[in-house]
């Protein structure tokens, strides 16, 4: 690990007072990483600590997912851009948005689950996150994820 930073989000504004709202002290937190395989450990790692530390650890399964999930970006990130990488996380507004991002350029691809041992780390993000993305930073690209946060029905879930 090479650089923590983050701290809490201001006050929601109230115009969002009927929209579920992250536990009082959630916001941001950005770790970069050195490329090795222990980084992608140590941000699973951070993730569960953090979202313990913002309360999100009770609500369904968002914290098993998130870790799941990052692992596969972090991995993705070690492998195709063999480089540093960030790993950002933001809760606000009840949803969670996982973003890691890489020296890479190469966008990642969702493929079929089939039998091969790699390969479904994108096909995993599709499937359990609520939205996700890939963008250009300049030299690199980041990779995030949505998940919902606010524990009601169909919060952070796939619309059809």
């Amino acid at each position: 690990m090479l650089q923590l930073s983050g701290g809490a989000l201001p006050d929601p504004d109230p115009r969002y007072g009927p929209y579920p709202q992250p536990p009082l002290g959630a916001g941001h937190l950005s770790v970069e990483y050195d490329p090795r395989p222990a980084a992608v450990r140590e941000a699973r790692a951070h993730v569960r600590r953090q979202l313990e530390a913002w309360g999100l650890t009770d609500r369904d399964d968002v914290a098993d997912v998130a870790e799941l999930l990052v692992s596969e970006l972090a991995t993705n990130a070690l492998l195709h851009s063999a480089s540093r990488f960030r790993l950002t996380l933001t809760a606000a507004h009840g949803v969670l948005r996982c973003e890691v991002a890489d020296s890479g350029r190469r966008t990642p691809q969702v493929l079929e689950a089939g039998t091969s041992e790699s390969g479904r780390g994108m096909f995993l993000v599709d499937a359990l996150a609520r939205r996700w993305g890939c963008h250009q930073d300049g030299p690199g690209k980041t990779v995030w994820f949505e998940l919902g946060t606010c524990g009601s029905d169909g919060c952070g879930r796939r619309q059809p």
